[in-house]
C-alpha cells in the first residue's frame, strides 16, 4: 500500500513539473540545428537520413531607438566639409543669386565689348556703353591654379571635345584619378556647352556640368560659366575679343 502512494506520488510530481514547464513557454521553440548539412553529426546517418534544418527564429528588437517609444535611430549627422578636413575649401551647392546675369553699372576705360574677369569676386564683365556691364558669375582657378593676363579669344567652339593636358593626365593620376585620353562633347563633358579658347594658353572660357561651382575656386586655371550663360556670352563676343584675367 505504501509503495503505491509513493508512485502515485512520483508521476504527480512529475506531472506537475511538465504543466509548470509548458506554462513556461506559450509555443515550444523549434529546435535550431547547424544548416551545414555536411557536419560531422550528420554525415552519421550515412546520407539516408536528412533532417530537418530550422531557421534560426527571429525575434523583433526593442530598444530606445527600434520600435521604442522614440521611434527609429536617428542618422548620422552630416558634418561640412571644413569639420572634416579644414583644408579643403567648402564648395556651396547651391548658386548664389549674386551669380546670376545681370546689367551693373561699371566704371572702367576699357572698350565696349572687352571681356574683364575679375577672379577675386568671380565675376566676368562683358563691358556695355554708358558706363555699363554684362556681369556673369564664374568659377575660378582653385589655389595654386591662380593667373592674370591679358589675351584674345582665338577660337570658339560649340560642345567642345576634351582632351586633358598632359600635366593634369599625370596629376590626377598621382592622386588614383585616371582621366580619359579624349571626351567627346556633350552634356557630360566637362568643357560644357561652349568654349571660347584664351591665346595660345591652355586656359579656356567655358561652360560646366556643375553649376553649383560658380562662385568656387575649383578649377585648374579655366574660367567656367554656366551652360546658360555660356550660350549666352558665346552669342556676344567674337573671335579676336579682349580678354583681361585680373
Amino acid at each position: 500500500m505504501m509503495k503505491s502512494l509513493l508512485l502515485a506520488a512520483a508521476m504527480l510530481g512529475v506531472f506537475s513539473t511538465a504543466a509548470l514547464g509548458d506554462d513556461r513557454y506559450a509555443t515550444r521553440p523549434p529546435v535550431v540545428l547547424s544548416p551545414d548539412l555536411a557536419a560531422p553529426w550528420i554525415m552519421q546517418f550515412g546520407g539516408k537520413v536528412r533532417p530537418v534544418v530550422y531557421k534560426q527564429p527571429v525575434f523583433p528588437q526593442r530598444g530606445l531607438f527600434t520600435s521604442g517609444v522614440f521611434g527609429r535611430a536617428p542618422a548620422a549627422v552630416a558634418q561640412p566639409v571644413s569639420a572634416i578636413n579644414p583644408g579643403v575649401p567648402v564648395v556651396r551647392r547651391q548658386l548664389e543669386p549674386q551669380f546670376l546675369p545681370q546689367i551693373v553699372t561699371y566704371d572702367t576705360t576699357e572698350r565696349p565689348g572687352t571681356i574683364v574677369i575679375d577672379t577675386n569676386s568671380r565675376f566676368l564683365y562683358l563691358v556695355m556703353d554708358g558706363g555699363k556691364a554684362r556681369r556673369y558669375g564664374v568659377g575660378v582657378g582653385k589655389p595654386g591654379f591662380e593667373w592674370a593676363g591679358v589675351h584674345k579669344i582665338t577660337r570658339k567652339s560649340e560642345w567642345p571635345d576634351w582632351t586633358p593636358p598632359a600635366e593634369m593626365v599625370g596629376r590626377e593620376a598621382a592622386k588614383g584619378h585616371y582621366l580619359p585620353a579624349r571626351m567627346d562633347g556633350g552634356p557630360e563633358n566637362p568643357l560644357g556647352a561652349r568654349a571660347m579658347y584664351l591665346g595660345s594658353t591652355l586656359y579656356r572660357i567655358h561652360g560646366t556640368n556643375a553649376p553649383w561651382t560658380i562662385g568656387n575656386a575649383v578649377s585648374s586655371g579655366c574660367i567656367r560659366l554656366r551652360n546658360e550663360d555660356v550660350v549666352d556670352l558665346y552669342e556676344r563676343v567674337k573671335v579676336g575679343t579682349r580678354v583681361i584675367v585680373m
